[in-house]
Parts: structure tokens; sequence; C-alpha cells
């Protein structure tokens, strides 16, 4: 019954989602995902991603057939564009072919399977799915909140980010002294997000196709929870990034043009209004979240995802504060974000006890507390940067140290082994 209100609510929002953008003038996230059924899709990368995911539920032979169908239709529709003489100069040239098979093999689900082989792969469609329509829904949601907050807080993130240094101002200048090959390298990590995480949630879900069962708990459901609940907090406290505010790309907009060179002046801060096209999407900083969820997750995997999953989580950040995309203040609410979201999604399943609760309300109140920090106390943040600085980074230790400790002590114990008692040898 949880799962199926889970189902109504999420389809609920998605016609919400749809009707408001629609209102907008915006692209519509269930529209622009069937308009991918032909049209070029804006990530190919993407629409591979969620038939890989969805492929966990299949045999190896079935794998195989499923890739090179994809890769098949895909290879026609580039003759098709060729012979017609599109070309595609929105989005990526492939990605047809994969999303084409997902669909298909919801057809098969429907029409050749029964019993509990039809919900293996309905489930393994739908997670597939997810994932695609969780980015459409996720940029629809962008373009609302610059449609419905016309003014911005940066002034006030900016001025509390003297508590930490200004770090955006320190790493955009180290990102540019790397010169192209370092910014390419992390321009591909930031965008490459979503793939990052297939690979850890493929790790996880490698034994569906014999256990013909998902597990409790994988990536992809906080993932896409985190991607659900975070633009919400953006309608709340919308920020464009120092990029924009307080850079060249802001354009007239711009309170200054500083970044990354100077760091902006500590004076009382003002909302500011801002173009209709920005994204507000700084606070919390999704990709932070999203990239301590995979890091968390890879843990349990080989060393070589270990090392994988450290190594996005580091570049990630290097990414979010070198391309001026964030302050310094959005990271720290966006791993407080990420590990309240991920033990609320840990106590679900397992079913709530006391350390549940105390670890998801102590998240949420750091987490509440960090936003109000930042909108009421920006300027004595600034004037006491020895003072507030190991405070904000106190309180996000305190979240990570809760969840660690809480989660261990929820992992299964293992038996102990016994050993028989050594025997009296005969005389």
């Amino acid at each position: 019954m949880l799962r199926a209100a889970a189902g109504v609510v999420a389809l609920a929002f998605l016609v919400t989602l749809e009707i408001v953008a629609r209102c907008y003038d915006l692209p519509a996230p269930v529209t622009n995902q069937v308009r991918e059924v032909i049209f070029p899709p804006k990530s190919g990368f993407l629409l591979y991603a969620g038939m890989a995911l969805m492929m966990v539920v299949l045999t190896w032979r079935q794998r195989f057939i499923a890739l090179g169908a994809a890769i098949g239709i895909d290879v026609v529709f580039f003759l098709v564009r060729w012979a017609a003489g599109i070309k595609v100069t929105d989005g990526h040239p492939f990605g047809n072919g994969a999303l084409w098979v997902i669909l298909g093999w919801a057809v098969i689900a429907v029409t050749r399977r029964t019993g509990q082989e039809r919900v293996l792969l309905l489930k393994g469609v739908g997670l597939g799915l997810l994932l695609v329509t969780g980015r459409k829904t996720g940029d629809a949601w962008l373009s609302i909140t610059s449609e419905a907050r016309p003014t911005v807080l940066d002034q006030y993130v900016a001025t509390a980010d003297h508590a930490l240094g200004n770090p955006s101002w320190l790493v955009g200048r180290i990102v540019r002294a790397t010169g192209p090959i370092g910014t390419h390298v992390l321009d591909y990590v930031y965008i490459q997000l979503a793939v990052a995480a297939v690979v850890v949630a493929m790790y996880q879900l490698r034994h569906v196709v014999v256990e013909r069962r998902f597990p409790r708990h994988h990536l992809v459901r906080t993932f896409l929870v985190i991607g659900l609940l975070g633009p919400a907090v953006y309608m709340v406290f919308p920020v464009v990034g120092p990029a924009f505010a307080y850079g060249a790309d802001g354009g007239h907009w711009a309170a200054a043009n500083l970044w990354p060179d100077i760091p902006p002046p500590i004076h009382t801060p003002h909302e500011m209004p801002f173009d209709e096209i920005t994204p507000r999407n700084c606070m919390p900083s999704l990709h932070t979240a999203w990239a301590t969820t995979i890091f968390i997750h890879s843990r349990k995997g080989p060393r070589v995802l270990r090392f994988a999953g450290a190594f996005w989580l580091v570049a990630t950040l290097a990414a979010t504060l070198g391309f001026g995309y964030h302050y310094g203040v959005d990271l720290v609410a966006g791993v407080v974000f990420a590990l309240t979201i991920e033990g609320a999604m840990r106590s679900i399943e397992r079913g709530w006890d006391r350390s549940g609760i105390q670890l998801v309300v102590h998240g949420a109140t750091v987490f509440a507390a960090l936003l109000v920090s930042y909108r009421c106390l920006p300027v004595e943040m600034a004037g006491h940067p020895w003072v507030f600085g190991p405070l904000l980074l106190l309180a996000m230790t305190s979240v990570i140290h809760g969840y660690t400790r809480t989660t261990r002590l929820w992992e299964p114990k293992a038996a102990p082994v016994l050993r028989p008692e050594p025997q009296p040898e005969p005389a």
C-alpha cells in the first residue's frame, strides 16, 4: 500500500508539473520525453544509462539482443536524418534506440509475461524510465524557478560564504590555471554524474537477474528523491551562483564582475532582481548531494568502484566551485541534505525506530539552521569567520558522524563461528 501511495503521489506530481510548465510556456517533462521517441534526445548518454538500468532484470543473451537493437535503431535514425539533410544542432544524434528498446520491453512485459516475471520486468522498465523522467522533471523544475522567483538571494549567500574563505573564488582561479585539460575533465565529470550513478547502481543490482528480486535499498531510490525534493528548496531559497551574480555570465544583471579574481566586499545584503532564464539552482548544491550518495553507495564495492566514487565526489566538488556554479556554503548544505535523505530512505525500508528518527530529525534541523543562518546572519558570519566557519563545518561533521554511527548499528552482525570444544584423547 505504501508503494502504491508513493506511485500515486509521483503520478500526481508529474501531472501537476506538466500543467505548471505549460502555464509558463516552458518545456513540459512528459511532453519532452515523448518527443525523444522521434526527435534527437537532449542526452543520448542518459537514455543508454536508463536502458542499462533496465537490463539488470534481463539475462545476458537478452542484454546483448537489447543493446544490438538499440544501436541498430540509432543507426537507422542517423541514416534517415542524413538522407533528409537534418543536422542535429541541439542534443545528441543517438539515444532514440535506447528509448525504443525500453518501451519495447514494456510491451513485452504486458503482452508476453505473466505473474512475477511480468512484475519484475515492469520494475526494470520503470527503473530505467524513472532515471530519464527524473532528469526531465528536474529540468522543468529549474525552468519554473527562474520564472517564479524574479529576485535572488546571492548577496546573502556570498556574504555568508566569507566564513569559509570564499572557496569558489579560490578554486575558480585554480581551475582557470589548469587550462583546457582540467576544465574539460571537470566538465565531463559534472555533466555525466547520472552515468556514474548508473555504474554504481548496476553493481548493486547485479544479482537481480539471478535472485529475481530487487534489493530493499539501492542508490537510484535516494538519487531520485534528492532530485524530486531539492528544487522545492530552490523555490524557498533562490540563488543563481557566483559566476552569474558576480561574474561575466550574469551580464548586466550581475551585481559586479568580480568572480573569480576579487571576492565580493562585505556589506549589508539585499535581494537582487535577475533574469527569467537562469535557474535558481544553488541552495543546496544537488550535484554535491548526488556525488555524496554515489560515494556512500560505492563504499561496499570493489576497490576500483570505491576509488571511482571518491574521485567523482572530489571532482564534482571541484567543478561546482571551480566553474562558479556554487558557493562554499551551498556544498555544506548539500552534504547535510544528502545524508538526511539517505537516512530517511533507509529508515523507510528497514522500519522506523528511535535511531532512524533521531538521525533524520538531526539532519533536518541542521539543514534548516543552515538556511536560516545564511538568510538572517550573513553579516555576522562574514565579520567573524574564525567563529562561524568552524561552526559550519562542525554542524556538517555532526551529521556525517551521526549517519556513520547509526548506519553501522543497522548493519547485520555476522553470526559467530562456533568452534568445537577439544575432546580428551582416548587413553
